[in-house]
């Protein structure tokens, strides 16, 4: 977006290659891309409006078509070249005239009038405590990749997101024993209903009822077609469907039916060779995969700028520091959808705020937002710290267009003047 205005900007990638965490294996470190991963939003929900991804691609592409979507996205709009890669950003600070000083790890520092920060949230593993000790190997589900290593073994996965799902299915064809253990109950959704992707399969839920009633109508259907979560031994979901991120998923049911994969609860202590959990049952484990989340993480701002603590981040519209001019975010945020369209729509809004085009309301006003949206958001998502940045797709994509369209008027009023001549912009 800053590249179609004419804007200058700097963009700096701590990797050698755009696409990010669908990159397999991405030299910035940063990925937490699996080999077998497949996107869990339908191609259609999760394409640039700029740029559709190709039509010979699947309903689901895997990690390798997205990074190649990205790429060709990069090349078809000229953007490579503007790129700085191999770079990492070390520190933002405000500058003494309102603007910013950005250090790159090779010791330089560059001022700009504007900070767009795009560094992700699924790369910082956050990690669970339990009491006791666990003789065998543990690891994060950012660090797998692969079932090699798993053949033959017995194996807990704690979790019950998309990620936990996936490696618990994926390992159930070769560990010995494969256990899901799940801290709270959720909804397993199936990626088609009548032979669509799900996500395109009731447009008029998603488009025009409330969420809380769409949940439930999607609720009844899906019990009528699957049952309930408790007839495979899972735990009864303590949420409807829309209060928490949903689990994708049409294997996980039949792999439980097949013995493959054994639900179990949370774990509650760690006995050496064994695990037991909290129901009291104990089992054998060689390893323990964490699928636990992640941490907000912002190692490049000092605390007194924003301080994630709990992964709480409170922007304007998500994206805007109400109290640091200049500072914005893209893709901050966990969307029931997928991220690129939001990002999208975003950058778009923020192109013109620092052109003049747009203007934003007070800081006073954009205050008063921040707390009606977490009073808001506490109400409609179950409490954790997955869910501090989570977003409806299609009511937030509205809630974007029509923030963009006041910040034009505002632009538009003659006792606000526009924005000064910019200097370059990090994207």
């Amino acid at each position: 977006m800053l590249a179609s205005r004419g804007i200058p900007f700097d963009c700096f990638e701590k990797g050698s290659g755009v696409g990010g965490n669908w990159r397999y294996e991405n030299d910035n470190g940063m990925s937490s891309a699996y080999h077998s991963l497949h996107i869990n939003t339908s191609r259609h929900l999760m394409e640039y409006a700029s740029y559709p991804m190709p039509e010979s691609y699947p309903d689901y592409p895997s990690h390798w078509e997205i990074a190649r979507y990205f790429d060709d996205f990069v090349d078809h709009f000229g953007l490579r070249e503007r790129i700085t890669f191999n770079t990492a950003v070390t520190k933002i600070e405000r500058s003494d005239d309102d603007g910013w000083h950005v250090t790159l790890e090779n010791g330089e520092t560059r001022s700009y009038s504007a900070v767009l920060v795009a560094n992700g949230h699924h790369w910082n593993p956050r990690w669970p405590w339990f009491p006791g000790e666990f003789h065998g190997d543990v690891m994060h589900a950012h660090h797998y990749k692969t079932p090699e290593g798993f053949e033959g073994r017995d194996v807990i996965v704690l979790g019950f997101g998309n990620s936990a799902v996936d490696i618990a299915c994926e390992l159930g064809r070769v560990a010995s024993n494969t256990y899901l253990a799940t801290r709270r109950g959720a909804h397993v959704l199936p990626k088609y209903l009548r032979g669509k992707p799900t996500d395109e399969a009731a447009p008029a839920l998603a488009h025009f009822i409330p969420m809380n009633i769409a949940g439930r109508l999607m609720e009844r259907q899906l019990r009528r077609l699957q049952g309930a979560m408790t007839d495979y031994g899972l735990p009864e979901p303590d949420h409807h469907i829309g209060e928490a991120h949903p689990t994708m998923s049409s294997e996980l049911l039949p792999a439980i039916g097949h013995g493959r994969v054994t639900p179990k609860p949370n774990i509650s202590r760690l006995e050496g060779d064994d695990v037991r959990f909290a129901d009291g049952t104990v089992v054998h484990a060689d390893r323990i995969v964490y699928c636990t989340g992640y941490k907000i993480t912002f190692p490049f701002l000092e605390k007194q700028v924003l301080n994630p603590d709990e992964n709480q981040v409170h922007l304007y519209r998500h994206v805007v520091h109400p109290e640091q001019p200049g500072l914005y975010f893209l893709g901050l945020i966990q969307p029931l959808g997928a991220i690129m369209p939001i990002a999208e729509r975003q950058a778009e809004w923020i192109a013109d705020v620092v052109t003049g085009e747009g203007a934003l309301p007070s800081r006073e006003e954009m205050l008063h937002e921040i707390e009606r949206h977490r009073e808001r958001m506490a109400k409609r998502y179950v409490r954790s710290p997955r869910h501090t940045i989570q977003v409806d797709f299609h009511p937030y994509m509205r809630e974007l267009a029509r923030e963009r369209k006041r910040s034009r008027r505002r632009a538009r009023r003659p006792q606000r003047a526009l924005a000064p001549e910019l200097a370059p912009a990090r994207a």
